[in-house]
């Protein structure tokens, strides 16, 4: 009977703890980063400091206050994004012209090829996006804590902290970008390179500054081992192409961009996509360096020749 009971026991208590665990969690998402204000604020002072620096001093602070105040106390499901305006008053500074960058699934490719602004700012590398990159957060109403346990998801309500704030923060970044925007899109998305609804079509787009915008380049990507569901002309590239045009804009689209394909390459080197289009087979590099050896001596001798021409003159 003894043998029983233990193993009997252990069951129950694992039973307990799942249930515990379940009842602890009111939300489907992600809890509140561990240490959210610390990596806030020690963000906002990398990002001064070292990332930056053109942007001139910032209270990192008084940042993290006016961004903790915007969903602190509140019902995690009420939050609007103009309760972040504070926040973005203080982190706003200048998007230099044509460094503008846009996209739709494929976040990790655009923070590698905007090399942290200095090829190109996207929402990441601002100092607005730059705090909020990756983490989750959420309060709870009638409580000055943070909810570290679970926080909605956009299925569960619309107006989350974070969904909030992301929307401020794309309606921001479109209202100053200038120049020539880029727009780096996955071509094997599911449901296609440009979704709807979706950041970029739905906060972005409607919030760009036509007057201060000369061009807007659009480039479609594969990934590397993915399928090609979309590109320029057709499927949903070409929805984009024709809203933009409709709407005055000079638009440009290109497939697989070279720069950005030698950037996927660099993790995929073997890959059949990844081959050079160029290569000269190894039996035709022999004659032209020895041709360039020849003529190489030919230049030698001539010069020698010249020299001895130019000595005797003289003597």
């Amino acid at each position: 009977m003894m043998s029983l009971f233990f193993p009997l026991l252990f069951v129950s208590v694992l039973c307990m703890n799942s249930f515990s665990g379940v009842q602890g969690r009111k939300w489907k998402g992600e809890g509140t980063t561990q240490n959210l204000e610390s990596i806030v604020i020690g963000r906002c002072y990398d990002y001064i400091r070292i990332v930056n620096p053109a942007v001139g001093e910032k209270n990192c602070s008084q940042i993290w206050e006016a961004f903790k105040n915007a969903f602190i106390n509140k019902d995690p499901c009420s939050i609007l994004p103009k309760d972040y305006e504070l926040f973005i008053n203080l982190t706003l500074h200048t998007i230099p012209p044509n460094k503008s960058l846009f996209w739709e699934n494929n976040q990790l490719l655009v923070n590698s090829f905007a090399d942290r602004g200095r090829r190109y700012m996207s929402l990441g590398d601002t100092l607005f996006g730059f705090v909020a990159d990756f983490l989750y957060w959420c309060g709870q109403a009638d409580s000055p804590g943070l909810d570290y346990e679970s926080c909605p998801t956009a299925v569960e309500c619309e107006n989350n902290a974070v969904d909030s704030f992301w929307r401020m923060a794309s309606i921001t970044y479109a209202q100053h970008s200038s120049g020539v925007i880029h727009v780096l899109l996955n071509g094997s998305a599911d449901g296609g390179a440009y979704p709807q609804p979706g950041f970029f079509a739905d906060y972005e787009i409607p919030n760009l500054q036509k007057d201060k915008i000369s061009q807007i380049v659009i480039w479609v990507v594969d990934d590397i081992e993915g399928p090609d569901i979309d590109s320029c002309g057709v499927n949903t590239v070409k929805t984009l192409e024709t809203r933009l045009k409709t709407l005055g804009y000079d638009v440009t689209c290109t497939d697989n961009n070279k720069s950005v394909m030698f950037l996927l390459c660099l993790g995929n080197p073997d890959d059949s996509k990844c081959a050079l289009a160029s290569s000269a087979p190894a039996a035709q590099r022999g004659p032209i360096s020895s041709d360039r050896g020849g003529s190489w001596n030919k230049l030698m001798f001539v010069s020698f020749a010249g020299f001895l021409f130019r000595f005797a003159l003289v003597y």
